[in-house]
């Protein structure tokens, strides 16, 4: 039998909490950041919580 390997990309984006969560952070803080807001970059800066609707997607991407 094959290993099998999960998506590389994802497992570079995402992390497993301890209770089986996963874990992401926000986009839209690269670049062009001058006509942001100080309060939306802080609150961009801080790693949140995939949203219920995308779990499975994401476990699948994972090989949970």
């Amino acid at each position: 039998m094959p290993k099998v390997k999960r998506n590389s990309g994802a497992s570079k984006r995402f992390k497993i909490t301890g209770t089986g969560k996963i874990k992401r952070k926000h986009a839209f803080k690269r670049h062009i950041l001058t006509k942001k807001a100080t309060k939306q970059k802080r609150a961009l800066t801080h790693a949140t919580l995939v949203h219920p609707s995308d779990m499975n997607n994401v476990k699948a991407l994972l090989k949970m």
